[in-house]
């Protein structure tokens, strides 16, 4: 899908300036403590900008946010928690997307992770209050295993403060290409004596759905009158269900068909002139058939519907400790639980890896090489029922001395531990199968919502046979355990030594298991049991109308399937009979199996980081020209294990980074900023391709690990040029550029057989088309059709781009009156970006392998424009705002079976918000998420735009009421 913007909506795109930190959640009105850096016109580190500062209302946010970014060296942005409470987000990745240079990736209409400045979230390190740490969830295809931190994980509530740092420093934690995102919880010692909370209820509904869920928060914090002791607690639940309905393709790909308009494509040999149907034999080129084999059409063409319930639990705790000006103890917990039902059910026809058997009639081409409409006969319809239920529990603890040992000297010691914990202890699919229907039609002439027809019912259960069950249970888990000494030292007015070191041991493990079967393979021997003993198929040709592959389909086992309003055109088969899972389950015994190890997938990382750095901050005049700067270096040593169910022995190795970097700021005038940074940073390699590797019998694919990847390492150029024209008001431009030095890229070779891969059987599926195939005359581990897949080093790429900001409240230039109240919060980010990908494209012969390809395209993630602007009303009693935020088409890498390069097309986003004061300590609220119910269009090949899946996930209203005391 390719969206046009015109100059009209790029000039309304103009930016915001970002941020600040802040006060507890849930927005307490407060009182201000002591003046910080900002107030007293002096320059603040990022580390100092994150403490004390105190807001109560939005436009107070906002101006202290400016304060914050305008007294810092480093490019820094942020939001408070009165800008978090007010927007109508349901956690912390729709929330950063306010913030210039952020998009978010989207799971089940919701926000999981963010890419900065068009890195994604793998470049991106998250701290939770001051330690790094990763969070990880589930999506549509498995937990996360990687680096990204799953934002989704998290309610928004639970903060006081986001904060984004652009710029690297010498003591900042280094690992981030992108950036460093801090989440903050609250810091009670700022708030006023005595015990002070707040509350809010609200009712979240979903029109596609038609669900209706609580999202419930509160806070409660003490601070003794002394100003010596504080303490606070906050916690928020949410529970809602949403849809997500739509069509799915499962990738495109090439493959030999048995007839192309009535023109056979197998004969028994390469000389006889007698056809061998929907089996064996040897393929006989002519015009019909090699277009067909030679063009793309749809793997599992289907329509279906995705339901996700979820449900959040979040705790937070801290305690400070202040006996003294010269000493505070801090102690912050966090607890998140979040759970999901994830649903699914397909009506689908499996066209992947059974071309052979099928008859094609009256194809359609276009011109990208798409078999784009056709109808089939022998076609293998199958229905799918899938579910899957997760849990994601993450705790954290950490412990904070400040400690000022002088006037001069101070130090800041930091220890704590964090763990994640994404369990899968059932992921079930139970299919129908119908291996010889005739008739099915599909129309791909509008990519976005394709016609799909089934000839032969698909509601009635004599069709059908219960023919392959799965189950997948498995468990991610992530721990950190970190100390972090910081020292400083005011050395002479206006100069500054830092000195500091951390450790820190990050331990990644995955464990994977498989109950996938085959109820009775090619017509053999069943290979489940059911209560009354052994059921068996009998033997039969896998073909025809009398084949047996399974048990017969009963009502029973089954339920009747209704597919809502998609996006689909007219004639579309809109019902089918689905297995009932329960039934099902029970009927095949599946959860009494026992579970065979995932061989590739029980891995493990274990990375110990050792760290030192040297900066040094400065202020003054030189000429008339205030500055500020800070300019240092970090050393990092990483020492890292590797280890797998498939590796003879743990593999370790080390290696380490100098990083220096340099943040200037000047001051030519009182209003006018200009910025400028240089750093290099550096990324570990990405977890999922360090250790363990996969078999995949489906699309003949195996992947190995490299325990030997070099980092990504890179040069990072910044410098802004921003303009405080009035009282919370800046326009701003900010310039970036990234040579990334070494970057990883997949490196494949295909034509070779299974042996060839040197993957092991075992690594297989049981339920996959290659491993049913072992033993007969066409064994597909025999044949040259796998390709081998392995991430390598590869050679550098390049980002380079511009973000404008405006914040501009009306009141700069309207004394009073209504327009006055109104204001305006816009940016744009635009992104030129190159890389090289070597990748396996199409077949240039029927049948043949795929041959490798250099593309030239941006880095993956990349929008090459993004922006969101927010229009508001605020006189004190009445608010409102509408936000819309555009993301532009991207990809996310390489894809398969022959594919260039597979992403998402342009998004435009629409929110809203109304909240009244009926009282200074009670407000009432609705807000409105995705109002424009946006569709999520997925294409599997950059340039050819071929459908992956094109999903809506309807809006979301919230009506709710939050309470002060």
């Amino acid at each position: 899908m390719r969206n046009t913007i015109t100059p009209l909506a790029l000039f309304k795109a103009a930016l915001v300036a970002g941020s600040a930190l802040a006060a507890p959640s849930l927005a307490m009105a407060q009182t201000a403590p002591a003046a910080t850096a900002a107030e007293a016109g002096q320059p603040a580190t990022g580390e100092e900008a994150a403490q004390d500062i105190v807001v109560t209302g939005f436009r107070q946010s906002l101006e202290a946010a400016l304060n914050v970014k305008r007294n810092t060296i480093a490019a820094v942005d942020a939001i408070v928690a009165e800008d978090i409470a007010k927007f109508p987000d349901q956690n912390l990745a729709e929330s950063l997307q306010r913030i210039p240079g952020i998009s978010i990736v989207r799971d089940g209409g919701e926000g999981r992770a963010i890419t900065v400045r068009g890195l994604s979230s793998q470049f991106t390190r998250v701290r939770v209050n001051g330690m790094e740490t990763i969070a990880t969830s589930t999506d549509g295809a498995s937990s996360n295993r990687d680096r990204a931190f799953d934002f989704n994980v998290f309610a928004s509530e639970l903060f006081s403060s986001l904060v984004v740092h652009k710029t690297a420093e010498a003591s900042l934690d280094e690992g981030s290409l992108g950036a460093v995102v801090d989440l903050n919880t609250g810091n009670p010692l700022t708030g006023k004596a005595g015990l002070h909370g707040a509350i809010s209820a609200v009712a979240s509904y979903n029109d596609l759905s038609k669900n209706l869920g609580p999202r419930l928060a509160g806070l409660v914090s003490w601070r003794n009158d002394a100003g010596t002791l504080g303490v606070s607690v906050s916690a928020a639940y949410s529970k809602i269900r949403t849809l997500e309905m739509g069509n799915n393709s499962v990738r495109w790909a090439q493959a030999r068909f048995d007839s192309v308009d009535g023109t056979p494509c197998w004969y028994t040999s390469s000389t006889s002139s007698i056809v061998s149907p929907n089996s064996g034999g040897s393929y006989r080129s002519s015009t019909a058939c090699d277009k067909a084999a030679l063009t793309f059409h749809p793997r599992i063409p289907r329509y279906g519907e995705v339901s996700h319930r979820r449900e959040r639990l979040g705790l937070t705790g801290s305690i400070q400790f202040e006996p003294t000006e010269h000493t505070k103890l801090s102690l912050d917990g966090l607890y998140s639980r979040f759970k999901e039902d994830r649903e699914e059910q397909w009506g689908e026809v499996l066209l992947r890896s059974n071309e052979r058997a099928i008859d094609v009639v009256n194809p359609v081409y276009d011109a990208n090489g798409n078999m784009i409409k056709a109808t089939l006969n022998d076609v293998y319809v199958r229905t799918e029922h899938y579910l899957r239920k997760s849990s994601t529990e993450f705790y954290q603890l950490g412990a904070t001395l400040d400690q000022d040992v002088t006037d001069k000297l101070r130090f800041t010691l930091m220890g704590g531990f964090s763990k994640s914990d994404a369990s899968i202890p059932v992921e079930t699919t139970i299919m129908f199968d119908d291996k010889d229907a005739q008739g099915y039609s599909y129309d791909y002439t509008d990519m976005q919502h394709p016609k799909l027809t089934f000839g032969t019912s698909v509601t009635d259960p004599a069709n059908f046979q219960l023919a392959e069950i799965r189950d997948r249970p498995s468990s991610v888990t992530n721990r950190f355990k970190t100390v972090q000494l910081r020292t400083e030292w005011d050395v002479a007015e206006g100069y500054t030594l830092k000195l500091g070191g951390a450790w820190r041991r990050f331990n990644f493990d995955v464990a994977s298991y498989l109950r996938d079967t085959a109820v009775c393979g090619n017509g053999g021997t069943s290979l489940v049991t059911s209560t009354s003993g052994t059921i068996a198929c009998s033997a039969s040709s896998v073909f025809g109308p009398t084949a047996i592959y399974g048990f017969p389909v009963t009502s029973a086992l089954s339920q009747l399937f209704t597919l809502a309003p998609s996006g689909q055109p007219g004639g579309t088969t809109t019902q089918w009979l689905v297995a009932n899972l329960p039934a099902a389950a029970a009927f095949t015994q599946l959860y009494s199996r026992t579970a065979a190890p995932d061989i590739g997938n029980i891995r493990g990382v274990q990375e110990t980081s050792k760290t030192a750095y040297l900066q040094a901050d400065a202020k003054g005049n030189i000429a008339g020209l205030e500055y500020a700067l800070n300019a240092g270096v970090r050393y990092a040593a990483t020492e890292q294990v590797t280890s797998g169910l498939g590796q003879a022995a743990p593999i370790k190795r080390t290696y380490d980074d100098w990083l220096p970097s340099l943040n200037l700021a000047l001051f030519p005038t009182q209003n006018i900023i200009v910025r400028a940074a240089v750093a290099k940073v550096m990324t570990r390699p990405s977890l999922g391709s360090l250790s363990g590797g996969t078999a995949d019998g489906f699309n003949y694919r195996v992947t190995q690990g490299n325990p030997d990847l070099e980092p990504y390492r890179a040069t990072n150029y910044d410098l802004s040029f921003e303009w405080y024209f009035g009282r919370g008001a800046v326009a701003s431009v900010a310039l970036f550029k990234k040579d990334v030095s070494t970057f990883t890229q997949s490196q494949s070779i295909s034509g070779l057989t299974f042996a060839e891969t040197g993957a092991s059987v075992a690594a297989l599926s049981p339920s996959s088309p290659a491993y049913l195939s072992i033993g007969t005359s066409g064994d597909q581990l025999l044949q040259p059709i796998w390709q081998l897949s392995k991430t390598i080093n590869g050679t550098g790429a390049s980002l380079k781009g511009v973000e404008l900001a405006l914040q501009l409240p009306f009141k700069v230039f309207l004394d009073s009156g209504f327009l006055s109240n109104f204001g305006v919060l816009a940016n744009a980010t635009f992104i030129d970006s190159k890389a090289t990908f070597t990748l396996q494209g199409p077949a240039t012969t029927p049948g043949g392998s795929l041959p490798n390809v250099t593309v030239t395209n941006t880095l993956s993630n990349v929008s090459k424009t993004a922006w969101n602007g927010t229009l508001y009303y605020d006189d004190g009693k009445f608010s409102s705002r509408i936000m819309v935020s555009y993301r532009g088409r991207y990809h996310e890498g390489a894809s398969g079976t022959g594919n260039l390069l597979e992403g998402y097309g342009a998004t435009t986003n629409l929110d809203a918000s109304i909240r009244y004061k009926l009282t200074d300590n009670l407000e009432v609220s609705v807000e409105g998420n995705n109002l424009l119910d946006t569709y999520r269009y997925r294409f599997t090949d950059f340039d050819t735009d071929r459908n992956y899946e094109n999903n809506h996930f309807g809006r979301t209203i919230l009506v709710g009421a939050r309470f002060r005391y």
